[in-house]
């Protein structure tokens, strides 16, 4: 039996090494350890059905003859599981590595070269051998190397590595794929600080959404903060996540992301003395505390405060309403005149319905343009109340096929009323230029 394995904490060059690995010895097993990286588990969540990797299986090492080992060269980093084949006699050992500091894995064959990703050490020997690639091989093998080199900016990487950049470009990898999973400025020290976050991830259901916060200490400058927030709340599938990063004892900067329109993280900076866009924000903070924080976003989050404009922003009034007795032909010059499409009915200063033009199709006969506007009328009644986001509203009149809502106090008085297109136009000025 062959094994193929790589370090514990596994990341993106291991797994793509593993994967290439296997091209090299299509009839061994890779075996991944149980710790992996968060990035790498999501990966491999997603394309589960493409790669066919044991993480909790039991193995029998008794039966395996050979071993290869892929990205690392110490015994103590593989998988826990295996490590007991150190003793074991008679057992043929493959390295590929490309870490310059050498190990304790004696190997019979040894492929250990300084590069800026092991991915182009296993590649170089496919390619002499002219073996085939998948794209979505490539993009997976692009991504580690990438991570590993930082895009290649990173001062180990190599001529090497951006030849095996461009052949896997020409292999048909996927950058769009490739930037779901990194970015050009995820480094080490972002790195870092995104492991320490997932660490302990703080989840929360508020108002129904999932919402996550982590905070952290970090020393000296550390720039594009913004992305390793970013990847934490993809990784951990949240809407909305915050990181509260401390400087110092008086000096703290928040940064939100959201994938949800209905929480307006620039409008949440805002009110917290920051800004943003509806999707991210920051803010950079003094004189106060990482608790207070957390509670102020809360607060605003449950205080329906995610969108800095409301439908008492949108709605027009005072309403245009008719009574309940008003007869169809006059209901239409009233739609006409006033160039709306729908009107509250009232009766007894109660509204008992909704009149539209789509309503009208309903009229048969002529007679019926004289018959009172409730016996045409819609009667069940959806409305909303001021304090309501835009979008809370657009999802009701998509819900019901309607275009209206008469918005509502507290008190059950109709206050405005907000159309479809008032919705519409709001979101498309939100629209990015």
């Amino acid at each position: 039996m062959k094994v193929i394995t790589t370090h514990r904490n596994t990341d993106f060059d291991a797994l793509a090494s593993v994967v290439a690995a296997l091209k090299l010895f299509p009839e061994a097993t890779a075996i991944l350890p149980r710790s992996i990286n968060p990035n790498v588990k999501a990966f491999l969540s997603i394309h589960k059905d493409l790669y066919d990797f044991y993480l909790n299986k039991t193995v029998n090492l008794d039966e395996i003859t050979e071993l290869i080992v892929v990205d690392t060269n110490q015994w103590s980093r593989i998988a826990r599981r295996l490590q007991p084949l150190k003793t074991k006699d008679n057992l043929i050992i493959h390295i590929w590595d490309h870490h310059e500091l050498k190990g304790d894995i004696c190997a019979q064959y040894s492929y250990q070269e300084p590069l800026g990703a092991n991915i182009s050490l296993i590649l170089r020997k496919m390619r002499q051998d002219r073996r085939v690639l998948t794209p979505m091989n490539s993009t997976l093998m692009l991504i580690g190397l990438y991570e590993d080199t930082g895009h290649l900016t990173y001062p180990s990487t190599t001529p090497e590595d951006a030849s095996t950049a461009a052949y896997l470009l020409e292999q048909s990898a996927d950058l769009n794929i490739l930037g779901t999973f990194l970015s050009p400025a995820y480094g080490a020290q972002q790195k870092e600080i995104l492991f320490d976050m997932l660490k302990k991830p703080v989840k929360l259901n508020v108002d129904g959404f999932s919402i996550s916060f982590s905070i952290q200490k970090i020393s000296g400058h550390v720039d594009r903060l913004s992305l390793v927030v970013q990847l934490y709340r993809e990784i951990l599938n949240v809407d909305a996540a915050f990181g509260i990063f401390i400087r110092d004892e008086n000096r703290y900067i928040v940064i939100g992301r959201s994938n949800r329109e209905d929480i307006n993280i620039g409008a949440i900076m805002k009110s917290i003395g920051g800004g943003g866009h509806p999707g991210a924000g920051s803010a950079m903070l003094s004189s106060t505390n990482p608790e207070t924080v957390k509670e102020m976003i809360l607060e605003l989050i449950t205080g329906n405060q995610q969108s800095s404009v409301r439908v008492a922003d949108l709605m027009s009034f005072p309403v245009i309403s008719i009574p309940a007795a008003t007869k169809m032909d006059e209901v239409a010059k009233i739609l006409q005149k006033k160039e709306c499409t729908g009107l509250p009915v009232m009766e007894n200063d109660k509204m008992v319905g909704v009149i539209s033009r789509r309503d009208f199709v309903k009229l048969k006969k002529k007679s019926q343009w004289q018959a009172p506007v409730k016996a045409f009328m819609s009667r069940d009644i959806k409305t909303i109340s001021p304090d309501k986001s835009p979008l809370h509203a657009a999802k009701i009149m998509v819900k019901y096929d309607i275009g209206r809502l008469p918005v509502v106090n507290e008190a059950g008085k109709v206050i405005g009323i907000v159309t479809r297109s008032d919705a519409m136009m709001y979101f498309y000025d939100l629209l990015p230029e």
